[in-house]
């Protein structure tokens, strides 16, 4: 009866989620359970997402998922079929997605809407592209739960990949669900090119930005910039430096205080202290992927001038006028110099004059040369230039570098031991187990045939890292499967005082503790009849997961 039982099970599973290979589903959308209420928000709320299934290019059966997790994106310029076109690598065409799909592997793709109403009340406004990242973190945790409820008999645990943002998202969600002991059933979590201390916007940029928007100018055609870069809740908990940390109570001029690198108010030291505080995930292999130089190849020079360039701002109340900008990068470790100069002048009877001036300064620290230039994954400055306004346009033609420092690449590493930021890293400073680091600085989250290389061994097991103590797959075995009361695991060894625990597939802890594990080691759990999830801790690192039948 047990057998038949178990041959049913797994006959139910196979053909309720086998689809046509190489099939992909409809668009869903996915409601996190877990509210959170962020600073200045009056009550918790609940955030939504939707998502996409690519399927296998072999059987089509859900069960061996690779998550791929949307970043910074206040716009949501990236739907959900750009963001699989954004795995394209090299010049042959060739594509990542691709590659894992015809290996049997199944992307699940996140996307977080530009603008939607709350689950919660259905009437409160969330720009998910640039939400807080706990929120959003909310969604992929929901995402996850979902997706390993429907995974066939059988099937591998996951793999999460978060680009950018991404990549903090994926981080949390993974970390939290382990603080709440609810299974991720995740093997590997790739960070790709992700602010894990960080993100830099040029301060000059921010200060002009916000003051064409909201000083004398008023420039409406800015606005996205401002509330979208910089004011959205995201950008303000990764942005090492921001404007709102330097401005008096108007919001335009600086108050006084010292200039050196301070974050957003209320967003960025607390979001950071938590992140810190919730750690990695420690059931998973964690591996990271940078686009910063790893031979301390600079973005530009400390202090060098972004732009200078004078703009024709056209006929204003009978006046030809015009606006004269000075953008500079932050400077050399000690030095405060003027980074942000605008000048707004009309033409009168025979002389320009001045109808309004700004500036602001910046002061680097003594530990290290300004960001703005440091090694690291590069923000194109190009990509503003849309074609759509001339005057961006203009702005574009003119700069005199194309490239600043995004993403630091200590930041991408994780690396905390070094406060100069233009320091060569070394990885074994870095909490990841296994990282690629290139050579050259390279555009943000951009694929290489390098980095792609890297992240398929990780993703098929073909590499241990530098994580010595990994022992082979095999050394920790059950007897059989289905089990009744009793589970019974063989193993090559004996293993002292390791961890055992399983879940339901709710994510619900019904068993855990600590005991020898010898040769043959007899366990009573006593579970109702169902799918679990057994998990193996040991003290010399070496970590099971699978899931098993209880059938009484």
């Amino acid at each position: 009866m047990k057998k038949i039982t178990f041959l049913f099970l797994l006959t139910i599973s196979s053909t309720l989620f086998a689809q046509t290979p190489g099939e992909v589903s409809a668009l869903s959308s996915i409601d996190a359970t877990i509210p959170y209420q962020g600073f200045g928000e009056s009550e918790p709320l609940l955030g939504s997402g939707e998502y996409k299934i690519f399927y296998d290019n072999i059987d089509g059966v859900l069960d061996k998922p690779i998550f791929f997790v949307d970043g910074f994106d206040p716009n949501d310029t990236r739907d959900i079929d750009s963001m699989y076109s954004l795995l394209n690598y090299g010049g042959s065409g060739e594509n990542l997605g691709d590659i894992v799909r015809d290996e049997g592997y199944d992307l699940v793709v996140l996307n977080f809407p530009e603008e939607y109403f709350s689950p919660t009340d259905g009437t409160t406004v969330i720009k998910g592209g640039a939400d807080f990242i706990q929120r959003n973190a909310f969604i992929l945790v929901e995402l996850i739960n979902t997706i390993n409820a429907n995974k066939v008999m059988g099937a591998e645990a996951n793999v999460v990949i978060g680009p950018s943002m991404g990549g903090l998202i994926s981080r949390y969600a993974l970390a939290y669900m382990e603080s709440q002991s609810i299974d991720h059933d995740t093997r590997l979590y790739i960070s790709f090119d992700s602010p894990h201390l960080g993100a830099n916007v040029p301060i000059g940029l921010q200060y002009l930005f916000n003051y064409m928007v909201n000083g004398d100018p008023g420039i409406s055609d800015a606005e996205p910039l401002v509330s979208g870069l910089l004011n959205s809740p995201a950008a303000k908990q990764m942005l090492i430096d921001h404007y709102l940390g330097h401005v008096d109570s108007g919001g335009v001029n600086q108050d006084g205080s010292t200039p050196t690198p301070k974050g957003a108010p209320n967003f960025r030291d607390s979001f950071q202290m938590e992140l810190d505080g919730l750690g990695f995930p420690q059931n998973v292999r964690n591996v990271s992927i940078t686009n910063g130089s790893g031979t301390g190849e600079l973005t530009g020079i400390p202090g060098m001038e972004l732009i200078n360039h004078t703009f024709n701002t056209g006929v204003v109340s009978g006046f030809n006028t015009r606006a004269i900008m000075d953008v500079h990068f932050t400077p050399e470790a000690g030095q405060n110099i003027e980074v942000t100069n605008f000048i707004g002048q009309a033409f009168v009877i025979i002389t320009w004059v001045t109808g309004f001036e700004y500036m602001a300064t910046s002061e680097s620290t003594s530990d290290s040369d300004g960001l703005d230039s440091a090694p690291g994954g590069q923000f194109d400055l190009y990509a503003f230039d849309d074609g759509t306004n001339p005057l961006i346009t203009e702005f574009v033609n003119n700069l005199n570098s194309q490239y600043f420092d995004f993403i630091p690449t200590l930041s991408g590493l994780a690396i905390d031991t070094n406060t100069d930021w233009y320091s060569i890293p070394n990885a074994n400073d870095s909490p990841f187990a296994n990282t690629f680091i290139p050579t050259i600085n390279e555009p943000h989250v951009t694929l290489t045939e390098g980095n792609v290389a890297f992240a398929l061994e990780e993703i098929r097991g073909e590499t241990l890292g530098n994580n010595e103590n990994l022992i082979a797959i095999n050394s920790i075995k059950i007897l059989q499967n289905p089990i009744s009361n009793e589970l019974i695991l063989l193993s090559d060894k004996n293993y002292p005082n390791s961890s055992l625990s399983i879940t339901d597939m709710t994510g619900k802890l019904v068993f855990n503790n600590r005991m020898d594990l010898s040769n043959r080691s007899n366990i009573n759990v006593n579970l109702a009849s169902g799918l679990y999830v057994l998990h193996v801790q040991t003290q010399e690192n070496y970590s099971l997961k699978t899931r098993i039948i209880v059938n009484n």
